[in-house]
This record gives structure tokens, sequence and C-alpha cells, in this order.
């Protein structure tokens, strides 16, 4: 049977919510077909945990193997579920493209690129997708905050321009408030986007391939009881997600036609999910997520289960899908 590796942690804020992913695919992965070892990425510590953590053994980096009882293992695919760095933005991608080594994500370049807001919005500007107007800061750089404001308007959001989970965004109503927000994104980003508010109902929809075709899941509406989508309302239940969306289906149907746009435009693989603001019918792209939270409360999932689709058969074929196409 194939050895896989689940890989989960990180280096960043979004740390323990990638262990719940990681966890969740180890569980649904079938283990009639494949050899399933969960491995943790925090820094330069890279473990494989085994009998569920009570043992762990370093992975070789040189050929991101390990030994275990005097027998070497290496891996046939690598499932990533890293939120952040360095699952989403590239490096992890980029290891294994010289190693050889299959994974199931977007290829380095698309993660690179996805993982920086700024740069996903540029290179989306000629497809006709609606997008909030944006300035983009790099760190140590002045900010004339007057003409930002009019630019924008207020309220407005200032975000990491590449961050996950809602980590350093936030969303500004006074001129005053300016200074700490961007100095709670740069916590988190050595570059940060001022975006303007859009008033409107938010969405999400999950997309994958699968034996060569896309599949695009149910939308899923997301009320927040905050003032936005942030950590707490995604992670610590102040905010209700309803899936499928109580949307016209002829909105359900232009979503799906620009979700499936986006990830073939962009040339995505494996499982990646779009966040939207729609305001009078106008559907306005706000971010794409190529590694997406695959816990039990995590929106994909929701969508899965709305499709009746299991993440169990969704593993299998991205795992498949991974390995066919490095056979071709």
């Amino acid at each position: 049977m194939k050895n896989i590796a689940v890989i989960y942690g990180g280096n960043s804020s979004e740390f323990e919510v990638s262990i719940d992913s990681g966890k969740q695919v180890s569980v649904h992965i079938d283990r009639t077909r494949y050899n399933v070892y969960e491995v943790l990425l925090r820094g330069v510590d890279w473990t494989v945990q085994l009998d569920g953590g009570c043992e762990t053994t370093e992975i070789d980096k040189s050929d991101f193997s390990f030994t275990c009882r005097g027998e070497k293992i290496a891996f046939d695919c690598a499932f990533i579920v890293i939120h952040g760095s360095p699952g989403e933005d590239g490096l992890l991608q980029s290891y294994f493209e010289m190693l050889h080594i299959p994974y199931t994500s977007c290829d380095a370049f698309v993660s690179m690129l996805t993982f920086n807001k700024y740069a996903t919005k540029c290179f989306l500007r000629d497809t006709g997708v609606q997008l909030a107007d944006e300035v983009y800061v790099a760190r140590n750089r002045p900010v004339d905050y007057c003409a930002l404001t009019q630019r924008l308007g207020l309220p407005l959001f200032v975000k990491p321009n590449a961050s996950g989970s809602s980590c350093g965004v936030t969303k500004v109503k006074s001129e005053k408030d300016l200074p700490a927000a961007f100095a709670a994104a740069f916590a988190e980003s050595d570059t940060v986007i001022a975006e303007a508010f859009i008033e409107g109902r938010e969405l999400q929809q999950g997309v994958f391939k699968a034996a060569g075709r896309t599949k695009v899941l149910p939308v899923t509406e997301i009320i927040s009881y905050n003032e936005f989508f942030d950590y707490e309302a995604k992670y610590k239940g102040r905010s209700s997600e309803i899936t499928p969306a109580d949307i016209t289906p002829a909105l359900a149907q232009r979503l799906t036609e620009q979700s499936s746009l986006i990830y073939d435009y962009l040339n995505c693989r494996g499982i990646v999910r779009i966040d939207y603001i729609v305001r009078d019918e106008v559907i306005y792209f706000l971010e794409i997520n190529t590694i997406p939270g695959l816990s039990q409360a995590s929106i994909v999932p929701q969508q899965l289960r709305a499709a009746g689709i299991a993440l169990r058969d969704v593993c299998t074929w991205l795992i498949e899908e991974t390995l066919e196409r490095v056979e071709r």
C-alpha cells in the first residue's frame, strides 16, 4: 500500500487550527487503501506522530523519510493540511517538488501567489471578477492616513497581506485607529493591504478537482455576531454558518460559475475555498484559501455534508488524482 504523510502544524497563528484539520483528515483517509502517518511540523522540528503521538520520530529532511524500528519508510504522497506558512505559501510545495514527492495541494507558484492577497487580486483583474478597491503598504513605508481614507472611505479593513484565519485583521471606523490597525497587521505579515468595506452578505464556496473534473460545492453564508468574520467568530462560536445558503438559484449558479473560473484560471489543484461579499447581486471576490480548514466544524466539510459527499471519498479522490498526475 502507498504511504501517505498527513502534514499539519506550521509556523503561523493557525497552528492549532491546522492540527485539528490534520487529525480530521487522518481519521478519514481510507486505511484499507493507504498507510497513513501524521507528521507534525513546527519550525525545524518535523516529527512523525506514532501511536497517536505517544511516540515520535524525526523526519529525515534530506529525502522526507523516517526510520521506525530499524526500517526506513519513504512517502508516496504528502497530504498538506498546514494553514499559513510553510504549507500554504509555497515553501513546503517547493521542497516536495525538489524531492519529486507528489502532494495534494496547489503547486508552489500558485500557493505563493494565492497566499498573497494583493498579488491574487492583481492576477484576477483581467478576468471580469469584481474586486474591492485596495491600497498596498510595505513595512517601514510611510502611510498617508488622510489620503487612504479619502480613497477607500470609512469604515475600511486593514489586513495582513499574507496570513489567514483573520489574524491581524481590523475593521477601522475612524482614521485615528489606523496606526493600531496597521501595527496589528504588520505583526502577522511584512506587507499589508487596506481595503474598502463592502456592506453585503458573506458567502463562501469550496472547490476541488477529482477525476479531471472541477467540483463546486454548495454555498455557505456567514453571519457573524461580531463586527466581521474574525478569529473569534470563526472558531469561538460567534457566528452562524448556513449551508446551503438561502440564496436564489440564479445567484448560486453565478457563484458556481465564478468559483470554477477562478479555480481554473489560477490553475488550482486539490481542494480550495473561495470567499465573497455579495452586495445588490454583485459578487465581489475577497480571497482564496488553498489549504482550507477541514476540521469537523470547518466550512468545506459542512459543504461536503450538504452535497452528500463523504470526506473519506474526497481524501481518496485527491490522493489518487495526485498519484495519477505524477504517473502521467
